[in-house]
């Protein structure tokens, strides 16, 4: 509860439609949500609550929809019942926590290591802004190269893993970009989740 409100989670593509966040989030944590028509089933309780869209910045329409399935169920409810909280991150944020996972994973000093970010396909938009956000990594990390992994589209992890040892990687970091786990490999090393409980759960 929050303020007396019960609080929702939305999660989108970033999260497989909120099926990624309860994992994260532990036991207690805030139900999760598809945005649509799981959101709004969950609207029909009579429970004062806000509702935060859970993106990191890859999934701009994400509050706007939620925004209008609590506008479409806030009709027959007193006002200020439904609220709308800010999204957890922007693209800012997710540059900043993908470089903290970064330097987590290499701390064991120099070397010739690629990091692959890997975050699923999501359409053209999101995937571009994820080639951008590899861009700034690399720009910001001490780290020779940043390529991105899309699950679900092109390039795919074994691609993305290629590629780095073509450009001469000696060791491929796998560095999820999104609230999905990077899948653990032989021939890669993972790194952990970008958020722990006590951030993603606000």
């Amino acid at each position: 509860m929050s303020g007396g409100r019960r609080v929702v989670l939305v999660g989108g593509h970033e999260s497989g439609e909120g099926r990624c966040l309860p994992d994260l989030l532990g036991p207690g944590g805030p139900h999760v949500h598809a945005p649509g028509s799981d959101l709004q089933s969950a609207l029909r309780t009579r429970d004062r609550l806000v509702a935060v869209p859970m993106t990191l910045g890859r999934d701009p329409d994400l509050p706007d929809v939620t925004a209008q399935t609590l506008r479409w169920t806030a009709r027959d409810r007193a006002p200020g019942d439904l609220l709308l909280a800010g999204p957890l991150g922007t693209t800012g944020h997710l540059v900043g926590w993908i470089r903290g996972a970064v330097n987590r994973a290499l701390r064991d000093g120099p070397g010739e290591r690629a990091v692959l970010l890997v975050a699923p396909a999501a359409g053209p938009e999101p995937d571009a802004e994820l080639f951008r956000v590899a861009r700034l990594v690399w720009q910001y990390t001490p780290v020779r190269w940043v390529e991105v992994a899309l699950p679900g589209g092109e390039p795919d992890v074994d691609e993305g893993v290629e590629r780095c040892r073509r450009l001469g990687a000696d060791e491929v970091v796998l560095v999820p970009a999104s609230f999905a786990p990077a899948p653990r490999r032989a021939d890669a090393r993972t790194a952990g989740p970008l958020l722990g409980r006590r951030r993603s759960g606000r």
